[in-house]
């Protein structure tokens, strides 16, 4: 009976432990992106001094990003396995995302989107003088890489009808002043023209 009395003293102490480490977890998650966010809003303001530098880490961009994740995606994780480059993943359920974006896909459509698969995308960032190029290295959906002529069929078919305001290839201007966006592994550096 001791033995049992030990084990259920243990197991509460134990899983007390967990609730607490989930706890700050969750807190510290919550901090990242009101941190991130309220970073955000201050480039969008417009009210940052000429020549400002702002970062953003990655911790704040993972908590924005699950934060921020329409209906269908979850699991969203960022990092920045090298300068200037992004790796972005989630696992996507299409049919409620093309849902949640209010089309209605054919039934041929829904069967194909049906159910969650596992995203990934790796792209390139290049800034200077106020504009951007993003360059998609490669897309991993269900574990199938897709880059070359696929790559290219699907930004041009698929991506840009639904998001036509993306830029994938090509120049684009930063705005809010913003001279420069640094990729590093620690982060984001967002640098304000002077």
């Amino acid at each position: 009976m001791a033995v049992i009395s030990v084990y259920s003293h243990m197991s509460g102490m134990v899983k007390g432990a967990i609730w607490l480490v989930s706890a700050a977890c969750l807190l510290a998650t919550a901090g990242e992106y009101a941190t991130a966010k309220h970073k955000l809003d201050l480039i969008d303001s417009d009210l940052l001094r000429p020549g400002a530098t702002l970062q953003l880490t990655v911790g704040e961009l993972n908590a924005y990003a699950a934060g921020e994740a329409p209906a269908g995606v979850r699991d969203t994780r960022i990092r920045f396995p090298a300068p200037g480059q992004a790796t972005g993943s989630a696992t996507v359920d299409f049919l409620k995302l093309r849902r949640a974006q209010g089309a209605q896909p054919g039934w041929l459509m829904s069967k194909l989107l049906e159910g969650e698969r596992p995203v990934s995308v790796t792209a390139r960032l290049h800034s200077s003088g106020g504009y951007a190029t993003v360059d998609v290295d490669e897309v991993t959906i269900s574990g199938v890489s897709i880059d070359g002529r696929t790559l290219d069929f699907l930004i041009k078919d698929v991506l840009l009808p639904l998001y036509p305001a993306a830029a994938v290839g090509r120049p684009f201007e930063l705005g809010h002043r913003i001279q420069s966006v640094d990729v590093t592994p620690a982060g984001v550096t967002v640098r304000i023209r002077r």
